[in-house]
């Protein structure tokens, strides 16, 4: 029977941006001292964190797979340099294979050296990365001796597929399971992070440390959420979601119980006092979606150098949402919000609108609209909906006019209920940089509008959303007494109905067994069916769900099938 030991590990949950392999260096660098001065033996890094997570088809470069191996053979240099030699590192980065493949890799660096590479098994994207291997059939496992302790290597999916890389490492008696991750936030997953590593932990009967990454890249926003359980599955640390920073942990374990790949240290560290280690609070459901939407918002800005972003105000529920998104994201003095007024806009819009930018501090004007539409329904001749479109057209050709003046970012205010549907006119409230609200459901956005209400409350602070854009009946405002529900079912029904055929795959037939009456879920079928066009032409936006338009979700356009 193996005797046991000590081992302090850190695990740095950091925020890289895709392609700064210099910023992303000294990102690794800050927190391998950091880890040095706290005394840990070894600092685990997130998931390809030296080029930043995903790259797509940035893998399939030669030139930046060079700079990649390039980076990470300067990095192990630069460690020992600074002092910190004598602290192991696992670093994510992208390889190449003999043939001249992409490979999503970890490197075991020490004393300036990178000792042994470890090249993810199991990909989400086989199209980019190679399935190339540089281990000897039937191994595909890595394990490193560090203090004594025998450490394998796993990288985000390989522990989520039965079989492979786990089970080559029980059948190896490791000490302890180290996985760095870019594993994407998901709302309502049921924590299914922590049964996943609890399960493997227990199929390993070895400690499990899973190290996830933080922040936003383009429409994916990843929520940290590292997690430590102990080998019979007991939860032993976990870091706050949403936030950068390193985790400290002492971890008792199995001493020279493997075979190893690797041998950095065969000498057990002495006896000392092991830190208390801490379980973050998990955040409510409206909490997270939130900070991940704002974190989303806030480092496409951000990493984009964006100085600031401009949206349409109209006074209603979506646009004060994003409004006061963005405020949390980047400041309400970065905001600017413009009302865009026609002759059918109400008086309670722009009182609204102006209320929305008193309470959150941004950057507010009124721009009439009519003269440009008036002059171009006379020179046109449009009239019905033509005239309506042309309306929500104008607003769209202002505000990227301003955007173009003025260096602004603009956001788009659409929700996923428009979106599934077609709901929005193309080039005109279609336009925009980035769409912070477009993986969010109807009744989602009011949930999320009187949730931030309460928090402003219970904060001491100025609810920013107005009541009365939260209680009104939505409206396009395009023709006279306009309401969302002449044209759409009543969004409560219309989203479940949505949730059946979107989220669910459900088809037409889970929609009618849910007890949908048949000609109101065939309306919608073909509704969102019809509206793929639009969706393919709408600018990003942040993913919270498990199927999100353009991410996971994408019908063709030309397509003659019809539900029935």
């Amino acid at each position: 029977m193996s005797s046991r030991g000590q081992i302090r590990i850190a695990l740095a949950q950091i925020n890289p941006t895709v392609g700064d392999l210099n910023k992303n260096a000294d990102l690794i660098s800050k927190y391998a001292f950091d880890a040095t001065n706290a005394g840990a033996t070894l600092i685990v890094f997130p998931e390809m964190v030296l080029t930043g997570y995903p790259v797509e088809d940035l893998a399939n470069r030669a030139s930046f797979r060079a700079a990649s191996i390039a980076a990470v053979e300067k990095l192990a240099t630069r460690i020992n340099q600074e002092g910190n030699g004598d602290l192991t590192l696992l670093v994510g980065y992208l390889g190449e294979s003999p043939s001249g493949r992409p490979q999503n890799c970890v490197a075991v660096i020490y004393r300036g050296e990178i000792l042994a590479t470890y090249i993810k098994h199991h990909l989400p994207n086989y199209g980019v990365f190679d399935e190339y291997r540089n281990f000897a059939p039937g191994n595909h496992s890595l394990v490193v001796r560090v203090a004594g302790v025998d450490i394998g290597v796993a990288i985000c999916e390989d522990i989520w597929q039965a079989g492979g890389p786990v089970a080559e490492l029980a059948k190896r008696n490791i000490g302890l399971l180290l996985v760095p991750n870019g594993s994407p936030f998901e709302a309502n997953k049921d924590d299914a992070r922590l049964a996943l590593v609890q399960q493997r932990a227990i199929e390993l009967s070895a400690p499990l440390a899973y190290v996830n990454m933080t922040g936003g890249q383009d429409d994916l926003v990843f929520d940290g959420d590292t997690i430590v359980v102990g080998s019979q599955g007991e939860l032993i640390a976990r870091a706050p979601q949403f936030e950068d920073g390193l985790m400290i942990i002492d971890l008792e374990v199995k001493l020279a119980s493997s075979d190893p790949d690797l041998i950095i240290s065969n000498t057990p560290l002495p006896k000392y006092k092991a830190n208390v280690p801490g379980v973050a609070r998990r955040l409510g459901d409206e909490d997270e979606i939130w900070q991940g939407l704002v974190i989303g918002l806030r480092d496409y800005v951000e990493k984009n150098n964006f100085k600031s972003v401009i949206l349409g105000l109209s006074g209603g529920i979506d646009s004060a949402l994003v409004a006061a998104l963005a405020a949390d994201a980047i400041g309400g003095n970065r905001v600017y919000g413009v009302a865009l007024p026609s002759k059918y806009s109400s008086d309670h819009s722009l009182a609204d609108a102006k209320e929305l930018a008193i309470n959150i501090g941004l950057n507010y004007r009124i721009i009439e609209i009519q003269p440009m539409v008036g002059n171009l329904i006379e020179n046109l001749h449009l009239s019905g909906v033509a005239e309506e479109n042309l309306q929500a057209r104008v607003r769209g050709i202002t505000l990227m006019g301003l955007s173009n003046q003025e260096g602004h970012l603009v956001l788009a205010t659409g929700n996923k209920s428009e979106l599934a549907v077609g709901y929005s006119t193309l080039y005109g409230d279609a336009v925009g940089g980035f769409a912070p609200i477009k993986d969010l459901y109807k009744s989602q956005v009011w949930q999320l509008a009187k949730w931030r209400n309460e928090l402003a409350i219970l904060q001491g602070q100025t609810p920013p959303i107005p009541v009365n854009s939260i209680n009104k009946p939505p409206s396009a405002e395009l023709r006279p007494d306009q309401k969302d529900t002449d044209s759409l079912p009543d969004y409560k029904i219309l989203d479940q109905i949505l949730q059946i055929y979107i989220d669910q795959d459900g088809g037409r037939s889970a929609a009618l067994a849910a007890g949908f009456d048949a000609a109101l879920v065939d309306r919608v079928v073909g509704l969102v069916d019809r509206a793929e066009y639009k969706r393919r032409q709408y600018p990003p936006g942040t993913k919270i769900s498990s199927r999100a338009f353009g991410k996971d979700r994408r019908l063709p356009i030309t397509s003659h099938w019809r539900e029935s």
